[in-house]
């Protein structure tokens, strides 16, 4: 069956960044470039000076607005491009939140991998043995593990991609949606599995996989998601300005995000407020690039984990042929398209409608980048090859040679 480009592309929401149909560029948002947050020292104003024209380069390319904070040690630099609100051309600060879509799964896989150091679960137990009949046993259910939900292994249709971004206007519709975490589930083993669980050389990303899993933290742990992973993460790490929203509003300073749906000569579909019930465990973390930065160094300094725990989670499976150089572990990504000669960068990618961020560290754990953009699935290839740019700079230094920032 044929499909229209937009169909394609929206299907990639909640995934990691894909390229998107063309749009035109933004006049009003090139004009407004913030500039640079922190200090600098002499030798480093030429880099900073051409990452900000980099950065600059992604808003002239018809995105709203640009955010990013890089870690070198302990050195920290912050900057912006455009606009936070294309009504009134409000000034974009570096603190403004944003939706982080499925760097999510990184915050549920820790708050999953706690358990298991408590003991309270175990990587290779059935999640029928702790959520009875959620996947129904049967011709695969009673088969699928902890470790292969974690992994995207388990063979489960995604709700998302496979359901809900079929429907028509899907991107409008789901603004408003109300679903429950069991009926996202529900509505995606109704598809039928698209493999074994557990399958040798399988993998598909699942957004249900990580709604299992949320579900999981749940029973086992007697609270609410939100509440565990601020007790277990934003507390422990002082994030904030991070929170696992439970309306559809984006509350505090934040930057709104946009998606051209009509078309790139019509105007922009302002998708900032959005259900989170569609999103739920899979992708409605909203938060800033300092708090992203921050729960990733931490991450990588075993102040979440213990070391053979973040062993497992690095244990990474490839992505598959149409994805080159990256690869999933338990609830992280792996890519060495940014820094090749120095191996893979961890961490985790993100797409929700309106907006699209990339946060990563490098695997000694020293330096981080995380960039946020108001604009997506809609967002135009010069774009999508801009923020490349930003993130192989960033991670390895010009000329992928290791270079403080």
């Amino acid at each position: 069956m044929l499909v229209s480009s937009q169909t394609v592309v929206v299907a990639a929401l909640l995934t990691s960044s894909v390229l998107a149909p063309a749009a035109a560029p933004i006049e009003a948002a090139t004009s407004h470039t913030n500039g640079i947050a922190g200090s600098a020292t002499p030798d480093r104003t030429g880099q900073r000076v051409a990452l900000q024209r980099a950065l600059d380069s992604v808003v002239g390319a018809g995105v709203p607005g640009a955010i990013i904070e890089v870690r070198d040690g302990g050195a920290q630099w912050r900057a912006t491009s455009g606009v936070a609100r294309l009504s009134d051309g409000r000034r974009l600060r570096a603190g403004d939140r944003f939706r982080a879509g499925s760097v999510t799964k990184s915050f549920v896989a820790t708050v999953v991998l706690q358990l298991v150091a408590e003991r309270r679960i175990g990587l290779d137990d059935p999640i029928e043995q702790h959520l009875p009949g959620l996947v129904p046993p049967g011709r695969h259910g009673e088969h699928v593990t902890v470790r292969q939900l974690l992994n995207h292994t388990s063979g489960l249709p995604d709700y998302l991609a496979d359901v809900l971004l079929q429907r028509p206007d899907a991107l409008r519709a789901l603004r408003s949606a109300r679903y429950t975490p069991r009926e996202l589930v529900a509505m995606a083993v109704a598809k039928g599995w698209k493999f074994p669980p557990g399958t040798q050389g399988a993998w598909a990303y699942s957004n249900t996989n990580y709604v299992v899993l949320g579900l999981l933290v749940e029973r086992v742990a007697g609270h609410s998601l939100g509440q565990e992973i601020a007790r277990r993460i934003f507390r422990p790490l002082h994030l904030a300005n991070t929170t696992f929203p439970s309306s559809a509003q984006l509350p505090g300073p934040h930057m709104d995000g946009y998606e051209w749906l009509d078309g790139p000569t019509a105007d922009p579909t302002d998708l900032t407020e959005y259900s989170p019930s569609t999103l739920w465990s899979a992708g409605t973390l909203i938060s800033t690039v300092h708090d992203l930065n921050s729960f990733f160094r931490g991450l990588a300094e075993g102040k979440l984990l213990p070391a053979h725990l973040l062993r497992e989670m690095r244990t990474m499976r490839a992505m598959g042929s149409d994805r080159p150089g990256r690869s999933y572990g338990l609830g992280l990504e792996g890519n060495v398209n940014y820094c090749h000669r120095q191996g893979p960068v961890w961490g985790h990618s993100g797409s929700v409608a309106g907006y699209n961020t990339f946060s990563f560290t490098t695997a000694d754990g020293r330096r981080q980048v995380t960039l946020a953009l108001s604009r997506d699935s809609t967002k135009t290839p010069e774009a999508d090859a801009a923020a490349r740019r930003i993130l192989t700079t960033t991670l390895c230094g010009p000329g992928h040679r290791k270079r403080s920032w």
